[in-house]
């Protein structure tokens, strides 16, 4: 067996949940999960950076063990991999520029909103009656920029992703939260589909870091703001 855990992730400042210091050490909440997770494993973590449109790919390629980076648990990523009991929990936010009158999904209505392609975000943004929703495919190395950038040029009105992602950003001053929708969406751990015992390896650490409170300790370390969720 490797002794190096190969982790799927996005390359790209996100905080709290990962980003990268001058010198190219990862930081965050996910990112220490990793390394915790890593540890009950017996191994050392080794990050595998891949832009968002290709991580399911990469993990069925074999290019990491897992993915840990973002994914809501879907119906639809259900069919890309399997997943493991949730490593986080968390509401969904609609960013608009600071000054808009979006305080509700009736605001939105006519108004274009920015997702990514295929996560529990769109899926929310096409339940907002008479919006226009717009999917960002995440080819590129930078998603959740690309988003806030469109934003930015007018060419969206407001973007849907999970509040933990965009609370740090309504601190720039041309942006804003709309409003939360408390969807509660389950995080979970990808694994390549049809290998129950390596699910069920990670699911086993996960749940140890639990029990133990390693997993709380991270979370209060990085989110003191956010109820843990376990």
């Amino acid at each position: 067996m490797s002794r190096v855990l190969r982790v799927i992730c996005a390359d790209l400042p996100a905080p709290p949940l990962f980003h990268k210091d001058a010198d190219g050490y990862r930081h965050g909440y996910e990112s220490d999960v990793a390394r915790a997770l890593a540890a009950h494993l017996g191994r050392e973590v080794e990050f595998v950076y891949r832009n968002w449109a290709d991580f399911y790919p990469a993990l069925e390629a074999g290019d990491g063990d897992l993915l840990l980076c973002g994914q809501g648990i879907s119906n639809y990523r259900l069919t890309l991999a399997d997943f493991t009991a949730p490593y986080a929990v968390f509401d969904e936010a609609v960013m608009v520029l600071r000054g808009s009158l979006v305080r509700s999904p009736t605001d939105l209505i006519g108004k274009k909103v920015g997702a990514i392609a295929n996560s529990l975000n769109m899926a929310l943004a096409e339940t907002f009656e008479g919006c226009i929703t717009v999917p960002f495919g995440g080819d590129t190395d930078d998603v959740l920029g690309d988003m806030v950038q469109a934003l930015r040029d007018g060419r969206i009105d407001a973007l849907v992703d999970d509040d933990v992602a965009l609370v740090p950003l309504a601190e720039e001053p041309d942006l804003a939260i709309g409003f939360t929708v408390p969807t509660g969406n389950r995080w979970g751990i990808a694994v390549k589909l049809r290998n129950r015992s390596w699910l069920d390896e990670v699911d086993s650490a996960l749940a140890a870091m639990k029990a133990n409170g390693e997993l709380e300790r991270i979370w209060q370390r990085w989110m003191p703001s956010l109820a843990y969720p376990f």
